[in-house]
């Protein structure tokens, strides 16, 4: 490629990055996913910050990608600012090598993205599961008119019956 790296052989390279960039929101899927499981909410809070600045760098490579098929269309006498596919792409490319590498590179894309969606579908109803838990226990704690369902000592059985909830205000 060397001195002929065309506006092609960038929209591939960039393809590749995206790639590697997606592989990486998995890696980071896949320890949220276990931390919710955990119910490790720090752990899910750190991952959840690791996630967005990944996505930041996966739209900064989608940028140069959009910015290097406008390039390639220029090269090629096309004025459009079309955001073309990369299908779409692969009918101007002439060369049967760089033809295949680009939509060898878009399957392997592909690929990572249908796991990744499938990934964070998982983990979408695992933490809806985790937050309807969480709604279960707080309805399960909260506070009833009815007193039987708080412990009291037996010698006690009077003495808490009139106060209005768990706590005693009067300190």
């Amino acid at each position: 490629m060397g001195s002929n790296m065309s506006a092609i052989h960038t929209i591939i390279d960039l393809m590749e990055q995206l790639n590697e960039a997606h592989l990486h929101l998995i890696e980071l899927g896949e320890e949220k996913k276990q931390a919710v499981i955990k119910n490790d909410v720090s752990k899910v809070i750190a991952l959840v910050n690791r996630e967005s600045k990944q996505v930041k760098i996966i739209e900064e490579l989608e940028q140069s990608r959009t910015n290097q098929t406008f390039l390639f269309l220029q090269e090629h006498g096309i004025k459009s600012k079309l955001n073309l596919t990369v299908s779409e792409l692969s009918r101007l490319v002439f060369d049967p090598e760089v033809k295949l590498q680009l939509k060898e590179t878009q399957a392997k894309l592909h690929t990572t993205l249908l796991k990744l969606k499938r990934l964070n579908e998982l983990n979408k109803q695992l933490i809806k599961q985790a937050l309807d838990y969480i709604d279960y226990s707080i309805d399960l704690l909260s506070y009833r008119d009815d007193n039987s369902h708080i412990y009291q000592h037996p010698a006690e059985k009077n003495a808490g019956a009139s106060k209005p909830g768990f706590f005693d205000a009067r300190g």
